[in-house]
């Protein structure tokens, strides 16, 4: 886990190999979106340095964000030895996340756990080290458990007892209550609440809209928005 402040950001150094070569702590942003900034800000005042960003294609390599080259497209990557370098995703995709996670990870590559240093994580919580995300502000409380690469935005309360399984995107300002189970996959929408003791479990691969509030159990591949939360279709594609 990593807490301490950020440092100024460095360029990288690729070799003429195809290696890349990288100082302790600094680490390679891959996805370049509207909200990539934002994890970028989160590496840097959680004690990283950033090299630079990678796309999903090369139609942007040489472009700078906020004073850091865009360095080039995945295959780019991917093409060289990343064994060992650090690496944070910034997409909102889980899918995709889940996908460039597997494929860091057979190439030797780290996602380590950031959490920002204004973060409360309980030293009786389990946070897996792998790939999870937590924002500024959050607050993880005695007996929690998230596992790999789940991302929780700024300002977001996950009460006791309750598990957050793989690759769940929690945005800004929700309240999840204790003793519940959300499945891998679960998008909760900013600002929403998820009630102790009657959501006892957010099914797989479902979508819970923002503000909504949550009062009971809901079933995988579900749609839910509302307050009292309601089903509004499938979030899977092949059932709508």
């Amino acid at each position: 886990l990593y807490f301490a402040k950020g440092t100024s950001g460095k360029n990288s150094k690729i070799s003429s190999g195809g290696s890349m070569s990288l100082m302790m702590n600094e680490i390679i942003i891959l996805g370049v979106g509207s909200a990539t900034s934002v994890f970028m800000d989160w590496a840097l005042s959680s004690g990283f340095s950033v090299v630079g960003l990678y796309h999903y294609n090369s139609e942007r390599t040489g472009d700078i964000i906020h004073g850091y080259e865009i360095l080039g497209s995945f295959d780019d990557l991917f093409s060289r030895d990343i064994k060992g370098k650090l690496f944070m995703l910034s997409m909102g995709d889980m899918k995709i996340r889940k996908t460039l996670t597997d494929k860091i990870k057979q190439k030797g590559g780290v996602l380590p756990t950031i959490v920002h240093p204004t973060a409360i994580v309980s030293k009786f919580a389990n946070v897996s080290n792998e790939g999870v995300i937590i924002g500024p502000y959050s607050i993880i409380q005695s007996d929690v458990t998230i596992c790999e690469g789940v991302v929780i935005w700024d300002a977001t309360l996950i009460c006791h007892t309750t598990k957050i399984n793989n690759f769940v995107f929690v945005g800004p300002q929700n309240l999840v209550g204790a003793n519940l189970i959300i499945e891998p996959y679960v998008f909760i929408g900013q600002r929403s609440l998820l009630i102790s003791g009657k959501a006892c479990c957010i099914g797989e691969d479902s979508l819970i809209g923002a503000g909504a509030v949550v009062t009971k159990t809901i079933n995988k591949n579900r749609k839910v928005v509302g307050f009292p939360a309601k089903e509004i279709g499938f979030n899977n594609r092949n059932n709508e």
